[in-house]
């Protein structure tokens, strides 16, 4: 029965095959647009992961501040200081805290024997490199034997490099910092930068011996590692350095985190809001498709009235007709889905890389958009496919079931 029924769909489209050829290209255009937008969507969002990346989304900055509200008999207003001791105490009462690291900063004078520049001088500790996923590119990165004996080597970026030496090899060759003779023992790998970033123009000292440039008591800021979730750690964290400098864990001007994963979180609500919208526009273009299928059903009904009558007084049901026009629509919607679904590979391959966010930092190749196709993205567009597929088919087909078959045979 079934066999009979798709066959006479196949016949009624070969006997009209302009017309089906139309319609299964305008369908076959609808389902890729919906699937090449959704695909564009995911690649957003992976584009955005690639962003924050860089830097580890399990990352966890506290810099401090002044407090804002009143803690006993202590007024606010009062400036928060953070010690070495601060370190440990996160790392001992924080749960979930892999790595804590303190940093120091200053903007000093760099210079070799043919360029000087002021750039940020950093005092760091060898941990500081996983917590922020620092790549050496070259050399090695600052360990803590050069910490323990005070060591004047640096680590610098890969924008300091060249600046400084141009095309000739870094390693071992000497910089003054603020005056200060340090050998280049190690280049970063690059990470994305935007517009005048220092990112990649840093210079890292040991932490120790940022003491010939400032006081190293009080670090300007603690960046830590941690697994779990974040919103409970940097709580945590926030709380834990409330009870060692007395403030309230409330205010928020007090001790300023950076959590990389709040943020990470803010940007993929905006990636699924675009994500829906997308959808919706696809839809759309595919419900217009859709109509231009309901059309043609509809004039294919009317052009074989006559054909419905005979079928009737034959003995078929009105569900039968109504299968037979159904079959018909929905196999025009196949074959165009299954070319629409082609075409968008096709165009997901040929098109590579979409410039996004190299336009606007260097370095940013890898978080530019590609269009990536899942079968998350097939599924959902099949699902719309075979909603439009059914509802366009199911008008024309409903008014040839409902045909009076007298009426039918005398239809001219």
């Amino acid at each position: 029965m079934l066999k009979d029924i798709f066959g006479q769909a196949i016949e009624a489209m070969r006997h009209n095959l302009r017309r089906t050829m139309i319609t299964i290209i305008g369908m076959a255009w609808g389902i890729a647009t919906v699937v090449l937008l959704l695909a564009y969507g995911n690649g957003f969002g992976k584009a955005i992961e690639a962003i924050f990346s860089q830097w580890g989304t399990n990352l966890l900055g506290a810099f401090p501040g002044k407090t804002s509200e009143q803690v006993g008999g202590s007024k606010a207003g009062v400036i928060i200081k953070f010690t070495l001791d601060d370190v440990e105490h996160i790392m001992e009462t924080v749960p979930g805290i892999q790595h804590a690291t303190p940093v120091l900063w200053k903007q000093v004078p760099v210079k070799n024997d043919l360029h000087i520049f002021t750039w940020e001088t950093d005092g760091v500790m060898p941990e500081i490199a996983d917590v922020q996923k620092w790549s050496i590119g070259q050399g090695r990165f600052i360990t803590a034997e050069d910490v323990n004996s005070r060591a004047h080597v640096t680590v610098i970026g890969p924008e300091a490099k060249d600046k400084l030496f141009g095309g000739v090899d870094a390693l071992g060759q000497t910089i003054r910092v603020n005056g200060i003779a340090f050998q280049v023992v190690g280049i970063l790998k690059p990470k994305m930068q935007e517009g005048d970033d220092n990112v990649n123009r840093i210079i890292n000292i040991p932490y120790s011996t940022m003491s010939d440039i400032k006081d190293i008591k009080y670090p300007d800021g603690i960046w830590m590692s941690y697994q779990g979730n974040h919103t409970q750690i940097a709580q945590a964290v926030r709380k834990a350095l409330a009870q060692t400098h007395h403030f309230k864990p409330t205010d928020k001007t007090a001790v300023f985190t950076a959590d990389i994963m709040e943020q990470l979180a803010q940007f993929q609500i905006i990636t699924i809001a675009l994500q829906v919208l997308l959808t919706f526009i696809g839809a759309l273009t595919l419900g217009i498709a859709g109509i231009g299928l309901m059309n043609i059903m509809l004039v294919s009904v009317q052009q074989r009235t006559k054909e419905i009558g005979v079928e009737k007084a034959l003995g078929a049901r009105r569900k039968d007709i109504l299968f037979q026009f159904l079959s018909e629509a929905m196999v025009i919607t196949g074959i165009g889905g299954m070319g629409g679904m082609l075409l968008a590979w096709l165009v997901s391959v040929f098109a590579g890389r979409i410039t996004f966010y190299s336009a606007i930092a260097k370095g940013g190749e890898a978080a530019d958009i590609r269009l990536i196709l899942s079968p998350t993205i097939v599924l959902v567009s099949t699902t719309i496919l075979i909603v439009v597929g059914l509802v366009s088919g199911m008008v024309p087909a409903l008014k040839a079931s409902r045909l009076n078959p007298i009426d039918a045979l005398r239809y001219e």
